[in-house]
């Protein structure tokens, strides 16, 4: 069986996101959503949050693509995260060249770390390259509107826990 990992803080997920999860789908039998225990990114939403939209989001999915596609918190490297879920690759998501620095970086740390685990980058749909959460967070604090970046479930929960109303 085939195991790819996709991780990041997912907070929150992302049209962007669900973009790469559904591209990755078709590469691998089964799709591990690492969700990420950053606590130096000081969330907006907790783990338990973050997990159960990437859950709801991802069933609809995971019946298309006829892939395996689960949620799975993590707080150590994550090459050891691959290693616990039994991944094969990395799935990395890229928007921008800045994006390209930092993983490229990580690439080698991980391959000195375990180099039987592969990266794949993902370029990001060019429709989806400006989206990020942390600007998507900010949009809303402002009462911008969300919905071209997030589905309507995010951009509920992300309003309630703003305080604003939809």
């Amino acid at each position: 069986m085939r195991v790819g990992l996709y991780p990041g803080t997912f907070d929150p997920i992302t049209i962007g996101h669900i973009d790469i999860i559904r591209r990755a789908s078709a590469m691998v039998d089964k799709l591990v959503i690492g969700v990420a225990i950053n606590r130096d990114k000081g969330p907006l939403f907790n783990l338990e949050e973050r997990v159960e939209m990437i859950e709801a989001e991802c069933a609809k999915l995971s019946t298309e693509t006829g892939t395996e596609i689960v949620a799975h918190p993590f707080e150590n490297l994550l090459i050891n995260c691959a290693r616990d879920v039994g991944a094969q690759i990395i799935v990395r998501g890229l928007r921008a060249v800045a994006d390209f620095e930092y993983e490229f970086q990580m690439v080698g740390m991980n391959r000195a770390l375990d180099s039987s685990i592969e990266t794949v980058f993902l370029m990001a749909e060019a429709r989806h390259q400006a989206i990020a959460s942390k600007l998507v967070k900010e949009i809303a604090r402002l009462d911008g509107d969300v919905s071209k970046f997030v589905t309507p479930l995010v951009k509920a929960k992300l309003m309630e826990r703003l305080g604003k109303t939809a």
